[in-house]
């Protein structure tokens, strides 16, 4: 197999993504989310730089990179405290379905657009008693002439208040079999029938989270994308960014929580010496840095294999990463609070929130319990617990 290493434009994107990070940072976050507002400023120069859709399509206005090169934006992002949230929705999860399987209006309408920044585009997938499992999904799809009608609900779809459309998934009746098969739809905000209500999180974000119902929602012919008999692997194409996008974001956090802490232990003093001379300190700090380095290396495995085209083997390594990062943020964020004793709780050092948001990646887009029971089964070769 090939050694995934960076290339030297990947350090180089790297280190521009990091300057503009570091220019916006925590401080700037903090603002946003207190005010009830978004990421605006962030989001639009992230946006004029290109580095908002250096996945998708050149000819679409892109640039024309992959999952690889959108992973380190919003890893050198998190890092410096300040991570887009949407980034794993709008180009990653929707615009690489709409670049890979959308038909060429639907390519010429979204993509320019998504990579401008111009407009952005949920994902709706989560339903209430279904969580996030695909076999499970009860928002159905019927034909009616040339429309398709979508009615069902959906739940913990982020940022639909700010995306011009949400990427449906339903799923619609074959008519060979009778059975029922995804399809992903492209929802307008403003469609009849497609309505939203905020949930109440304990966690602060500056994407919202909604539950969203959808009435006999009328959408024309166009508003699917791809093939209507090829809606499980589109889905599954758009999956496999997701993951490995959460593990960038989990990455850049517990990187960010780890710098605050190494700074304090560095500069503490109890006594005569600083805190970070205890191992005590130390160590635990050390793994922190280790653990999310193992997890990076994971999540650039992913990145290769699913650039390169290879979707089952991305997909393994994919939920690998996920997993691996989630885990390493947790306990990055834990150690870093702990590190700072009562200061970790205070607003002044910003590592508090981080106990909550951290946990996102430990949950979401799929716990880390369905994760080893993938392995489990498509790894292990164990036989399936459900």
């Amino acid at each position: 197999m090939t050694t995934v290493l960076e290339t030297d434009e990947h350090k180089a994107l790297r280190a521009a993504v990091a300057a503009l990070g570091t220019r916006y940072g925590r401080e700037y976050l903090t603002k946003v989310i207190a005010a009830g507002a978004h990421p605006d400023e962030l989001w639009s120069e992230a946006a004029k730089l290109g580095y908002l859709g250096v996945n998708l399509p050149e000819e679409y206005g892109g640039g024309g990179g992959g999952i690889a090169e959108l992973s380190i934006v919003l890893e050198e992002l998190g890092a410096a405290g300040c991570p887009l949230l949407m980034m794993v929705v709008s180009p990653a999860i929707c615009g690489t379905v709409i670049a890979r399987f959308g038909t060429v209006d639907q390519k010429q309408e979204w993509l320019p657009a998504l990579a401008d920044g111009t407009r952005t585009m949920a994902f709706g997938i989560t339903e209430p008693d279904a969580g996030s499992n695909s076999h499970r999904i009860t928002t159905t799809a019927r034909r009616d002439g040339t429309d398709w009608i979508l009615t069902g609900r959906k739940v913990f779809i982020s940022g639909v208040d700010i995306a011009d459309a949400t990427l449906i998934v339903g799923r619609a009746e074959d008519a060979r079999t009778g059975k029922l098969k995804p399809c992903l739809f492209i929802v307008p905000r403003d469609a009849p029938g497609f309505e939203r209500r905020q949930i109440d999180m304990e966690l602060h974000g500056a994407e919202k989270q909604f539950e969203l119902t959808l009435d006999d929602v009328r959408l024309p012919a166009e508003a699917l994308v791809g093939e209507e008999d090829a809606g499980l692997l589109q889905l599954f194409a758009g999956l496999n960014p997701e993951r490995i996008m959460t593990a960038a974001f989990a990455i850049g956090m517990g990187r960010y929580a780890l710098s605050r802490a190494v700074t304090y232990a560095r500069e503490r003093t109890v006594w005569r010496d600083p805190i970070g001379a205890h191992q005590a300190i130390a160590h635990p700090l050390a793994q922190a840095h280790i653990d999310l380095e193992l997890a990076r290396l994971m999540m650039q495995k992913a990145a290769f294999l699913y650039d390169s085209g290879d979707d089952a083997g991305a997909g393994e390594a994919a939920n690998m990463a996920k997993y691996a990062a989630g885990e390493a943020c947790v306990k990055a964020v834990d150690q870093s609070v702990h590190t700072l004793g009562g200061n970790g709780l205070t607003g002044e050092f910003g590592l508090a929130s981080l106990i909550t948001a951290s946990r996102v990646a430990r949950i979401a887009p799929v716990s880390r319990e369905m994760i080893l029971n993938y392995v489990s089964h498509q790894t292990l070769g164990l036989p399936k617990s459900y």
